[in-house]
């Protein structure tokens, strides 16, 4: 971390509302010696930051002092633009367009070296190509309204097309929002089955926030809710060469249970998963890499499918 970027996360330190901190803090902080935090602060004091001292707490900036909030570093520039780049890629058009709006506002006020950066980052860190270029973009969902039921923890209703194209009402209590490989969901509590369900947002519409407020009885287990098992769930069994084992690993729509190794080329998995006919075809992108082993029922669709195929 160069000194101009310490600096400005120092000021941010301190600008936070009843904090202050000691030179000792600061200085184990930032991994550097007290002599250094104390030319920081000089540096402060020459571009007039207020910074204030007391001897029982320690610095901090004088009350009511704000640091303009879009002073950044290159490296945080960059790291925007990832972001921007990932939601520019998504089918859903709203969310395209409204990154897009965010990039405009952003660039309205950089100095000229960081709008000069960033300009000659547009158009060359791309993110996801596939999703990029290879879709066409859609409407629905209304992203935004969601994401505002989930922070007020407001009940919801829309209407919702299935896979099947039934079409019909449905009431959620709104808990995450989550984004699979290509599309993104609501997980909540569905009024309907009295049961936690996902909603794909491209087959959302008509969202409505109600004024219906609800608790929560727990925590939220984020992670419960995306890799959730039921009795429908089936146990599947996998054996993948190891040279697969990252990619399945970072892609596979669920938790895997237990790993192990067969031998030095191949690893045997377990995971839970309710739908053997998305697994099935989702699979098959690992070509013989990966060979089921259980349940029986997923092999006997593994080679009906491999059949259709050749057929077709």
């Amino acid at each position: 971390m160069n000194s101009s970027e310490r600096r400005l996360k120092l000021m941010l330190l301190l600008q936070q509302p009843g904090k202050r901190l000691t030179v000792d803090e600061l200085a184990e902080r930032f991994d550097v010696s007290r002599r250094t935090i104390f030319r920081d602060f000089n540096a402060l004091q020459e571009i007039n930051v207020p910074v204030t001292w007391d001897r029982f707490s320690g610095y901090g900036l004088i009350e009511g002092y704000k640091i303009p909030p879009l002073m950044f570093t290159p490296k945080e520039l960059a790291t925007i633009m990832v972001g921007l780049n990932f939601v520019k890629s998504q089918v859903d058009q709203g969310l395209v367009e409204d990154a897009k709006g965010v990039e405009v506002k952003i660039k309205n006020v950089l100095p000229d070296d960081l709008k000069k950066f960033m300009n000659s980052l547009e158009g060359r860190t791309i993110v996801d190509p596939f999703l990029k270029f290879g879709g066409k973009k859609k409407k629905g969902g209304s992203w935004y309204l969601i994401n505002s039921a989930i922070a007020q923890q407001k009940r919801m209703q829309f209407e919702y097309t299935t896979k099947l194209g039934e079409t019909g009402v449905r009431k959620i209590d709104p808990y995450i929002l989550v984004f699979y490989q290509d599309h993104w969901n609501v997980i909540g509590k569905s009024h309907l089955r009295g049961e936690i369900r996902n909603f794909i947002l491209e087959n959302v519409n008509e969202v409505l926030i109600l004024e219906e407020s609800y608790e929560l009885k727990k925590e939220l287990d984020v992670e419960g809710l995306i890799f959730r098992s039921d009795e429908s769930s089936h146990s599947i069994i996998l054996v993948v060469e190891k040279s697969e084992m990252a990619r399945l690993e970072a892609n596979l729509p669920a938790k895997i249970i237990k790993k192990s190794d067969v031998n030095s080329e191949k690893i045997k998995v377990e995971f839970k998963f309710d739908n053997l006919a998305f697994i099935n075809e989702w699979l098959l992108q690992f070509g013989n890499k990966v060979n089921v082993q259980e349940p029986k029922e997923l092999v006997e669709k593994r080679k009906a499918l491999l059949l259709q195929m050749l057929e077709d």
